[in-house]
């Protein structure tokens, strides 16, 4: 029996073989094939220990009180140039509105979007996530990272009576970050960026490796986008995110703990992170935590100084340690402070 073929104004679809096989079923009738079932085991996937699923790091944010958005791929060409700093972005040979013409290389300008219309629905706080493929032109290839972003907008928290209402800060959502990446631990840089507040802004590092951005929104997009307050935006790369490191069970010490504080002046200009990083880099096994908990400046320190405090704890799981166990360790980095930062203790300046 033969089969007629499709008609010629069709025949512009008939490209390959599979193309003239689906002619030729369709013609013949899909109800006139038997069915066959599909046979096989059925077993579940086995999910990688260095790995944890993108499902879980959404619903992590949901409990932080953050609300998953999805928005278009397709964003104006002004938001690319102004808010990614794109000169030449992915343009659309179809778009699906003329102010949507290009693939957009940040989720910067559709979460900013998205706090607009919130805004003008009378909503005061809004904190909302976005996990999606931003496109970006490398070489003589389209990248497709997949990226997390983050904005949160009004009060850090909701209103009650047992706290005073303050507007959410770089440090509010500095933290929310740190939570998706504990237990290792997220240090930040100082830069710049086209969305973001020169003097507010700064590069999130993890393992050493830049991972994203975060900071206060651009006095300049601030008008633009015609918004009562700033908001504080982030953006990261999934990948690392999405690792975590291998479980390794430690048994607490039965020896006491010792903390020593050290106040250390040195120079304003000298970056917090950068003293932490040198310290926790030297630090022996015993030291389970060197972390900053005030910084002073004022009376008593000369023009351009400031005061670092900085907690030391030292636990030993094998021993009690002793007092010149523990002034060897503080000398140590002591050294490392005055020799890098040139940074000297508080009662000797």
């Amino acid at each position: 029996m033969e089969t007629p073929l499709a008609k010629v104004f069709r025949l512009r679809d008939l490209a390959i073989e599979e193309d003239f096989i689906e002619e030729v079923v369709r013609l013949h009738g899909f109800e006139n094939i038997p069915e066959t079932p599909a046979r096989g085991a059925q077993r579940a996937l086995p999910s990688p220990e260095g790995a944890r699923p993108q499902t879980r790091l959404a619903r992590l944010l949901a409990a932080r009180d953050f609300q998953e958005v999805i928005t278009y791929s397709f964003v104006p060409e002004a938001w690319e140039h102004s808010l990614a700093g794109e000169a030449k972005p992915i343009a659309l040979l179809n778009p699906i509105a003329s102010q949507m013409n290009v693939m957009r290389s940040s989720l910067a300008g559709s979460l900013i979007d998205c706090l607009k219309q919130n805004l003008n629905r009378k909503q005061e706080r809004v904190r909302v996530f976005e996990i999606s493929r931003c496109f970006r032109r490398q070489a003589e290839r389209i990248d497709q990272p997949l990226r997390l972003g983050l904005l949160a907008y009004g009060p850090a928290a909701p209103m009650q009576w047992g706290t005073v209402a303050r507007r959410v800060d770089f440090f509010d959502l500095k933290g929310e970050v740190e939570a998706l990446v504990w237990p290792r631990r997220l240090s930040t840089e100082a830069t710049t960026h086209p969305a973001l507040h020169p003097g507010r802004s700064a590069r999130l590092v993890l393992d050493g490796q830049a991972i994203g951005w975060l900071g206060e929104l651009h006095p300049q997009w601030l008008r633009e986008f015609d918004l009562p307050g700033a908001p504080m935006l982030a953006e990261i790369d999934l990948g690392p995110l999405l690792a975590q490191p291998e479980v390794a069970v430690t048994p607490p010490s039965k020896f006491p703990p010792v903390r020593r504080d050290l106040a250390l002046v040195l120079d304003e200009n000298v970056p917090a992170e950068a003293l932490l990083g040198a310290l926790r880099q030297l630090r022996p096994a015993v030291v389970t935590e060197i972390s900053l908990f005030d910084v002073y400046r004022g009376q008593g320190l000369s023009s351009g100084k400031k005061s670092l405090a900085i907690l030391v704890l030292m636990q030993d799981t094998q021993k009690t340690l002793t007092d010149l166990d523990v002034d060897a360790i503080i000398e140590e980095m002591l050294a490392v402070a005055a020799k890098q930062f040139h940074a000297k203790l508080r009662t000797q300046d």
